[in-house]
């Protein structure tokens, strides 16, 4: 019991540090959330039109998922918990009031590290759906959509009920995307603007 508190703390405080927001405003951007989206995730980042701090993000807000599940290996704690708890912390960090990103890159960096061959499926299927349809929204949601699958069809059950979880987070946080992808109102990646 320990080891799962120890594991969810600290994918928590892994998970809350807001790289987006901390990205932008070092580059003089300012405050991520007042454009676009609003989200302090890459997608949103990206609308700034600087794709290296796209970049920069998407690989930090992965790489804090795949380092609480590395470090909860290495305590021999719940890596699953670890990853899920980051996840958490980016979508409701403590500093942001609780309002975060839809954490996209969290989750996918938390499903590399517990296995990553999973992990690289669901990167994959991300990247099929935004090179066909070029929509963020709709990229996420089939990679994240697969992912428990996956997991449960490799024989790893924990995997897949933590990455379960996490999808049904992420489908959540996604509802006015979904709306708008079934109205055809959903703007595609490399749009400047973007509702939230």
């Amino acid at each position: 019991m320990l080891g799962v508190i120890a594991a969810a703390a600290l994918g928590y405080l892994f998970g809350s540090v807001p790289f987006g927001l901390v990205i932008a405003r070092a580059a003089g951007l300012g405050d991520i959330r007042k454009i676009g989206s609003g989200n302090i995730g890459a997608t949103n980042v990206l609308r700034t039109g600087r794709k290296d701090l796209a970049l920069a993000t998407l690989a930090l807000d992965a790489g804090k998922g795949a380092i609480a599940v590395g470090v909860a290996h290495l305590f021999d704690w719940r890596p699953e918990v670890a990853g899920a708890a980051a996840f958490l912390g980016h979508c409701f960090p403590v500093w942001l009031g609780f309002k975060g990103g839809k954490g996209v890159a969290t989750f996918l960096g938390t499903l590399i590290a517990i296995w990553f061959w999973a992990g690289l499926a669901a990167c994959a299927a991300w990247l099929a759906v935004a090179a066909a349809t070029r929509y963020s929204s709709l990229s996420a949601l089939v990679a994240a959509a697969g992912s428990p699958l996956i997991m449960f069809a490799m024989g790893r059950p924990a995997a897949a009920a933590a990455a379960l979880a996490m999808t049904v987070v992420i489908f959540i946080r996604h509802r006015a995307n979904i709306d708008r992808l079934i109205n055809g109102v959903e703007p595609k990646i490399g749009a400047g603007k973007a509702p939230a």
